[in-house]
């Protein structure tokens, strides 16, 4: 879908990212904007500063629905139903739902009870993403996480039982000490669950975390390889589809609010550290954060905005690409234009070099990384650069 406003650039998808930046502790992997969570959250004045900031992203609107929300952090889920409840309330006198909107929520396996599931469900949010990274308790534990493989498991089961027909389970591999065998087990026991999506990602070291500093040793190269080809081959033949590097879905439940990123949608961001990146009529697009601190955020002397950046067209190349070529059939030749208003034929000489290279599928319908492309995404990005 997209929308023309006043016969010039069709404006994307609209979708809203909602942070939540408290977590029960910090994860020494994790370099999100998440914050240990003291006893007492201040969810009252947090939803207040939510609805307060997204006034200030209304004129961005442009009439266009909400087609997806997302909760994340952090741990959305330690929450109460009355506090997500009054928000999304505020959102909706605000900016129009879809009819199919997608509402996600991030939850950890024990940050909730089955009565709290329940209630989010009842608010309309019909779409649960569960951070389960691992059910083995020495991963687990070398990871930081809280919760242990039973209480993953029975996360899945609460979820079902809520009436969630629609959820997904996080899930690392690349983990300390972790086997091929180990890797392959984690799969097996998040597939036995049902859900109808999953994220499985390698574990990487990231700066400004405890694992950067502190690298716990991790299987080496060529294992890592073998529980890659293995794992896809598993999910495969479970009915799991990859749509995108990390992502796998059922037929029909690939995650609609990603798949507006990854596309060059349109999404407004609020809360703590949150990014938007909306356009306008005229053309410009424009990538934008919020203040990262929450005592800060939450301070009325202060700024919800912490910085905004307009995209150069020789940038814009780039940007697209950045997200669309994640995904493993790629995207119509034809949107590059649609959602950044330059010729297509200003890809030409990158996407000859790039073809040349093996990391292009030569389609010219199509833009599409080929299966050495998606595994050298960087380098095939390389050939777009400004």
């Amino acid at each position: 879908m997209t929308l023309t406003v006043g016969g010039s650039f069709a404006l994307p998808p609209l979708a809203l990212y909602i942070h939540i930046p408290w977590c029960v502790k910090k994860c020494p992997y994790c370099d999100f904007n998440s914050h240990a969570a003291g006893p007492t959250l201040p969810e009252q004045e947090y939803v207040d500063a939510l609805l307060a900031d997204l006034d200030g992203e209304l004129a961005q609107v442009h009439g266009r629905p909400l087609t997806s929300i997302f909760f994340g952090g952090g741990t959305p889920s330690l929450f109460s139903a009355v506090a997500l409840g009054r928000l999304l309330d505020g959102v909706e006198r605000r900016i129009a739902f879809a009819v199919d909107i997608e509402i996600t929520l991030e939850a950890n396996p024990g940050t909730f009870e089955q009565a709290k599931f329940r209630a989010y469900r009842q608010l309309g949010i019909n779409r649960l993403s569960i951070g389960v990274q691992s059910f083995q308790a020495e991963k687990l534990k070398a990871l930081g996480r809280i919760h242990d493989g039973d209480e993953a498991i029975r996360a899945a089961d609460m979820a079902r039982a809520a009436g969630f027909d629609n959820f997904n389970l996080d899930l690392m591999h690349g983990l300390p000490e972790q086997t091929l065998d180990d890797a392959l087990s984690d799969l097996r026991i998040a597939i036995a669950q049902a859900p109808t999506h999953l994220s499985w990602y390698q574990l990487t070291m990231e700066p400004n975390t405890v694992f950067w500093n502190q690298p716990p040793t991790v299987p080496e190269d060529d294992i890592l390889w073998d529980i890659q080809e293995a794992g896809q081959a598993l999910l495969a033949a479970q009915g799991y589809a990859q749509y995108e590097v990390s992502a796998y879905a059922q037929p029909g439940k690939a995650a609609r609010h990603n798949l507006n990123y990854w596309t060059f949608g349109d999404f407004i961001g609020i809360g703590a550290g949150a990014h938007g990146k909306l356009s306008q009529p005229n053309g410009q697009i424009a990538r934008n954060w919020k203040t990262r601190l929450p005592k800060d955020y939450l301070d009325p002397a202060k700024r919800f905005s912490a910085g905004e950046r307009i995209l150069t067209p020789d940038e814009l190349p780039f940007e697209f690409l950045m997200n669309t070529l994640r995904l493993s059939d790629g995207v119509p030749a034809e949107l590059f234009s649609a959602r950044t208003g330059l010729p297509l034929a200003s890809l030409d000489s990158a996407r000859r070099s790039a073809e040349a290279r093996g990391l292009l599928h030569s389609d010219p319908a199509r833009l599409c990384a080929t299966p050495e492309g998606q595994l050298f995404l960087n380098d095939l990005l390389q050939h777009f650069l400004p």
